[in-house]
């Protein structure tokens, strides 16, 4: 059997929650080998926080996205260089940089999706190759253009042969799961709802806080079963899988509880999240033996005690099998742009929806 090569590739990932950037480093061929070298964080300042707000939302060419664009990826800049620092690397030691920006635009209804961030710029200035907008091809082949990792997530779970089925759960600023059973096209990927968007847009808004801290907040109130049952309720959840969804998706959601406490709103939109992905079993192709748990909402204590309550088989965090759950994403996106270098599928018809497996990414070669 001829053997794959291996590169050596950076991801870079932004989410919705809008922390900061998360840069790895990792080792792969692309396919079955995945090796983790590194990862840091760099975050976001309060008034790039507050620029991007602004333009969430917007097309790329809309007034102020410019400046936002450039100001974030000035920032994406830093973290590479930075990573590099920390693990000891030249820069002509990489292979590429997976890029995935900052979305502002999910609108699959007419086949569009917008994530910023200068890939040219970015390429530029640390010299390595680039590649960005991993999910355009996907939107605009019919595909949903998320969740976008679980062919990294299946990559990992079979390097490491942990038991089959699992669900691989990701709960940052929206929750997203990936089944994987036994076989190569045996993977199934949505979006469950709520993750700690709106948790967290509540509580910085009443308490000026970032987030709620293990879930303090939460456990000292009591959830609103009217606006609950209400959430649950939505036309989103009655949708087959796979399916996607944006975090404007739960604007009645967000309504509903700003007449709430403090302690009873946090409960409430945990509950959210807990129940959402408790409905997400039964669109499983066969249960999962375990429920894997990577994201910001793993650090929630009040969201993992409940998961534990209403799921029907265990759930850990990512780290009790070795994982690094603050990594994960970003090595997602290196380990894309490194099959986007390969022509490989980035998405499959059960991960996404698109109508055939889809390659993507935009190419910018450092000059």
């Amino acid at each position: 059997m001829e053997q794959k090569k291996v590169y050596t590739a950076i991801g870079l990932m932004s989410g919705t929650s809008l922390d900061g950037v998360d840069a790895a480093l990792l080792e792969t061929n692309g396919n079955e080998y995945v090796k983790s070298l590194g990862f840091i964080f760099i975050p976001y300042d309060d008034k790039l926080k507050t620029s991007i707000r602004r333009v969430f939302g917007k097309q790329q060419n809309d007034e102020g996205v410019a400046d936002v664009e450039r100001a974030l990826t000035l920032v994406h800049i830093e973290a590479v260089k930075k990573l590099l620092i920390d693990t000891k690397r030249d820069f002509s030691e990489i292979d590429v940089i997976g890029f995935h920006g900052q979305t502002l635009f999910h609108d699959l209804v007419n086949g569009v999706t917008v994530q910023i961030g200068d890939g040219g710029l970015l390429a530029r200035e640390t010299g390595i190759d680039v590649v960005n907008k991993m999910r355009n091809e996907d939107v605009a082949a019919g595909g949903q253009g998320a969740p976008l990792l679980p062919l990294y997530h299946r990559a990992k779970i079979l390097a490491d042969n942990i038991m089959l089925p699992v669900a691989v759960l990701n709960i940052g600023g929206v929750s997203n799961v990936t089944w994987i059973g036994e076989g190569e096209d045996n993977i199934l990927a949505f979006d469950t709802g709520s993750g700690n968007a709106l948790l967290d847009d509540f509580i910085k808004k009443r308490t000026g806080m970032n987030f709620d801290k293990d879930g303090q907040i939460a456990r000292n109130g009591i959830s609103n079963k009217r606006i609950l049952h209400s959430a649950l309720s939505l036309e989103y959840f009655n949708r087959q899988a796979p399916k996607s969804l944006d975090r404007d998706e739960w604007k009645s959601v967000v309504m509903a509880v700003q007449g709430l406490s403090i302690e009873d709103g946090a409960a409430t939109l945990a509950d959210f999240t807990i129940n959402s992905i408790k409905l997400a079993e039964d669109l499983f192709f066969e249960p999962s033996k375990q429920w894997v748990v990577t994201g910001g909402g793993r650090h929630n204590h009040y969201i993992m005690d409940g998961l534990r309550s209403v799921l029907a088989s265990p759930v850990i965090p990512v780290e009790d099998i070795g994982w690094n759950g603050d990594a994960l994403e970003a090595e997602g996106f290196a380990y894309l742009a490194v099959r986007s270098l390969l022509g490989e599928p980035l998405s499959l018809p059960t991960t996404t929806g698109v109508p055939i497996p889809q390659t993507g990414g935009t190419f910018y070669k450092a000059v």
